[in-house]
């Protein structure tokens, strides 16, 4: 990893030299000599042409295309033409600001690659930032002028007439151009994923960060929350243990050269789960608790009070989570598996078009709003606190007040010389690593070119560095961790592809399994099939594919794709070899409360669970990167079984349970005290998890997918209650409507008649 981006980085290096070098007028690029352009091959003496076109590769070119410049820098073969020749005024980004690929202009099917013949990157390399700005003085003088007394002008000799006419069009500086891979996925949804680095590349490059204080934010899809987590991030990059829920733990630590390293759990594409943001947020207790079991044992005690639900598309949390990255300052670092969402939570969450001297504008308050508040505090602590309150205010009022000119006024700072900024290119050019894997960060601008989400996985070449606030601190867009290799959609046909992804909510249908049948996911890449007799299953299936109920013998056909018969699939051709099992899945979750219906609901019986004849256990089936299943099966309780509601307690019953798990937690320490002497390992011989639960075993079911894998299990979200209309108690409800009158008329008219 570390060798590919060393060479790469090079190469952008020597380009970024190469650029700077070139000689001032623009000469067409298949008439240039190829010693202007230097090639990646060095021990090859023979000539490349500069050509970029799409349809075909680099070939070397003909003798015809070098021939000798004159003095004007034209071939004589288009010497006579009248075009002007526009000269280079600024160089190429050092980096491609959609995906962070070092620019490079030798090979075109490589990340990074730009075609200087598009008419956006002529446009972005003959712009002339000082010409813009002598035409923005020019206007400054001619509004001066109109403002002042006609007969001033007539003395000056100056007709308004002609300051009027000489109005001209402002042609606004382009933005910085991504590269031609940028281009193509985002206008034509073509393109290559790049090799998918380690979360050792990812500690070495956030090791190289310039910042005392970095925050990761280790970004989590929804959609097979916790499939996409990366339970070692934290001993991998060396990060401080989560803060338990002991009110004395801290929850941040030192690290190497006394810098503070914080980590956030995202969680993208929260809209997936809920339609509304309050049932989103009603699920956070939930998602801790999934959250605790995904990381291990060592992290089940902890505190998790740094989970955010976000989703970018509808704007939840997104506005908290900037404010976070704002106040934080420093660096933020976006950590994650492929197509999780960081690139659009990028997009965001970024604070743009803010400043050092940036101020809320809620904390500017007029006076009237100030003596609302001061009249409104009716104890003498809340005179003080509002009082404390507007002080600060009026402190960070006059702060701003006295900034530097150079930050209180934007063009300043920008209106350098020429020999200024050669040189402080120069001092860019020595402080380039080629060995470093962090790119050189972008200049400041308020409102920069950021990042493009695409489908593809595998988007983000190199490390997107983004300042904001004018080195306040910069977000950092790291590429996206390999999931599974190879991927999922490799055992799918190509043009069904970008249906693996889930672009909205998932209305689940309900598929009854009864004994002998199983269910299809996406005709195939994915069954389904029970594995306990005489039990009926359902399954509720929230992923973008076609679901199918058929027999298991006849469903084991068309996976293997032995079958003739037509059922609509998506597996590539000759996948039916390499679909294995993925495991047992036991569904040992009980979900009675949440599943049985009017039962339980606190608008309906309201009967407890504990009370009901049955027990209703469930489990969630997760697709990496596509989705989840929600399956659940009904079980009656033990024979014999009556209802605690119905058996007499015995007085002394709370005393006699707590003598009886004392005497069980003195034996089990007899058995390790024993089990130590021995030199043996202590396993803990007790009830089952069937007999605590009180069946005779949990229901079971079998997957099978593509190789095996692409597959899990969490504990029940109950997705298939929360959706449809919502329960109102009769005493919620409004009064009765009125009956439609429109019945009582129809049987009027033929009495009327």
């Amino acid at each position: 990893m570390r060798s590919a981006l060393r060479r790469t980085s090079r190469a952008a290096h020597y380009n970024y030299a190469t650029t700077h070098s070139l000689p001032p007028p623009f000469i067409p690029l298949k008439l240039r000599k190829s010693p202007a352009i230097p090639a990646i091959n060095r021990a090859d003496p023979t000539p490349r042409a500069f050509s970029t076109s799409r349809s075909k590769l680099q070939e070397p070119p003909t003798p015809s295309e070098y021939e000798p410049l004159h003095e004007t820098g034209v071939p004589p073969s288009i010497s006579n033409e009248t075009s002007p020749i526009s000269p280079i005024k600024r160089p190429l980004p050092k980096t491609c600001p959609g995906c962070g690929a070092p620019t490079q202009i030798h090979n075109q099917h490589e990340a990074g690659y730009y075609n200087i013949e598009r008419k956006i990157i002529r446009g972005y390399l003959e712009y002339d930032a000082q010409v813009d700005e002598s035409i923005q003085e020019d206007d400054v003088y001619s509004r001066a002028l109109k403002q002042a007394d006609p007969k001033l002008l007539e003395e000056m000799g100056i007709d308004r007439e002609v300051l009027d006419a000489g109005k001209t069009i402002k042609k606004a500086a382009p933005e910085t151009p991504v590269c031609d891979r940028c281009h193509n996925l985002v206008h034509h949804r073509v393109g290559v994923p790049i090799f998918h680095p380690s979360v050792e590349a990812i500690q070495q490059t956030i090791a190289e960060s310039p910042h005392k204080r970095n925050h990761i934010y280790h970004v989590v899809d929804a959609a097979d929350f916790p499939l996409s987590l990366i339970p070692t991030l934290q001993s991998s990059l060396r990060l401080p243990k989560l803060r338990t829920q002991n009110r004395r733990a801290k929850h941040k630590g030192w690290v190497a050269n006394d810098r503070i390293a914080e980590v956030s759990f995202i969680i993208t594409r929260s809209d997936l789960l809920a339609p509304k943001k309050e049932q989103v947020d009603a699920l956070m207790p939930y998602i801790q608790d999934v959250l605790r079991d995904a990381l291990g044992r060592t992290n089940k005690l902890a505190r998790l009070g740094n989970v955010r639900l976000v989703s970018a598309k509808r704007g939840w949390w997104t506005k908290q989570v900037k404010e976070d990255i704002w106040d934080r300052g420093g660096a933020g670092w976006l950590v994650g598996k492929v197509n999780v969402g960081k690139s659009n939570l990028f997009e965001a969450v970024f604070p743009k078009g803010r400043g050092a001297d940036y101020q809320d504008v809620r904390k500017i308050r007029s006076a009237a709003e100030r003596e609302a508040m001061l009249e409104a505090a009716e104890t003498v602590e809340e005179l003080t606190k509002v009082q404390q309150e507007l002080a600060e205010e009026d402190a960070e009022t006059e702060r701003l007040k006295k900034l530097a000119p150079e930050q209180a006024d934007p063009l300043k700072k920008s209106q350098t010389s020429p020999e200024e900024l050669q040189n402080n290119e120069e001092e860019e050019q020595e402080d380039f690593d080629p060995d470093a894997l962090l790119p050189p960060p972008q200049p400041y601008t308020p409102y920069p070119v950021l990042p493009i989400a695409s489908a593809l996985p595998g988007t983000t070449a190199s490390p997107i560095r983004i300042p904001f606030g004018r080195d306040r601190g910069e977000l950092v867009d790291l590429p996206g961790l390999a999931r599974t290799n190879p991927g999922l959609e490799t055992f799918v046909e190509p043009n069904s592809q970008t249906s693996l992804v889930m672009t909205s909510r998932m209305n689940a249908q309900r598929f009854i399994l009864k004994p002998g049948q199983s269910l299809l996911i996406g005709g195939g890449l994915i069954r389904i099939t029970p594995t306990t007799p005489d039990l009926v299953f359902l399954v509720h299936p929230f992923v973008p594919l076609d679901p199918h109920v058929t027999r298991t013998d006849k469903a084991i056909e068309l996976q293997s794709q032995s079958s003739d018969r037509k059922v609509t699939s998506i597996l590539a051709p000759n996948v039916g070899d390499q679909m294995h099992s993925a495991g047992r899945f036991k569904l040992k979750w009980d979900a009675t409360k949440k599943l049985a219906g009017p039962l339980t609901s606190s608008v309906a019986a309201k009967m407890r669970p504990e009370n009901l004849p049955f027990r209703i256990f469930s489990t969630d089936i997760l697709v990496e990167g596509v989705g989840w299943l929600e399956i659940s099966a009904q079980v009656r309780r033990l024979q014999g079984w009556k209802a605690p509601g119905m058996v007499k307690k015995d007085a002394n019953h709370a005393r006699e349970a707590k003598l009886d798990a004392q005497q069980r937690d003195a034996e089990e320490r007899r058995q390790k005290r024993e089990a130590k002497l021995r030199g043996e390992e202590y396993v803990k011989t007790g009830p089952s998890e069937e007999e605590l639960a009180g069946v005779v075993e949990f229901p079971e079911i079998e997957v099978f997918s593509p190789l095996g894998k692409f597959v899990g299990a969490r504990r029940p979200m109950c997705a298939s209650v929360v959706s449809g209309p919502r329960y109102v108690a009769s005493r919620d409800r409004p009064a009765r409507p009125r009956r439609s009158m429109r019945s009582v008329k129809m049987q009027r008219k033929p009495a009327a008649r």
